[in-house]
């Protein structure tokens, strides 16, 4: 049993696959930073000063009443909040991560594509015995009428 393991395991598919869920999962860091400092500031800055990290509701009051500063500090009291702000972070993110991913599979699709293509009939038929001849003869082997190129 350890040894089907052992072949599964090394299996190019799985280690593709462990590869790219690592890999994956980094990109999703670069893109969690990428959205809460590089593009949700300018954004807060256009809408009047506002950090969507900190956009909450208070739906229960904590030990400590509020109003909070902020949502740890909503969270440090025991308050029960909806974070719609951290959702609106993580929408934008999902959205990166989607066009990004899409663009890569374009780009392997266009690649197949190019791959895909038909190559150039390297023979023809005769038109007097039909049988299949080089592209560049001029001569039917078989029946040795003379063609027209």
């Amino acid at each position: 049993m350890f040894k089907e393991f052992k072949e599964f395991a090394m299996r190019g598919n799985v280690l593709d696959m462990a590869v790219g869920i690592v890999i994956g999962a980094s990109f999703g860091a670069i893109v969690t930073s990428f959205v809460a400092d590089v593009i949700m500031p300018p954004i807060g800055l256009l809408l009047g000063n506002i950090d969507f990290s900190s956009l909450f509701i208070i739906l229960k009051e904590g030990k400590v009443s509020g109003p909070y500063e902020s949502l740890a500090a909503a969270k440090a009291a025991g308050a029960v909040t909806l974070n719609y702000g951290v959702f609106i972070n993580t929408i934008i993110s999902f959205l990166i991560v989607a066009f990004a991913v899409f663009l890569v599979i374009k780009n392997i699709n266009k690649l197949k594509r190019e791959q895909e293509a038909p190559a150039a009939p390297a023979t023809k038929e005769c038109p007097f015995c039909l049988s299949a001849i080089p592209i560049k003869a001029v001569k039917c082997a078989h029946c040795t009428a003379e063609l027209k190129q």
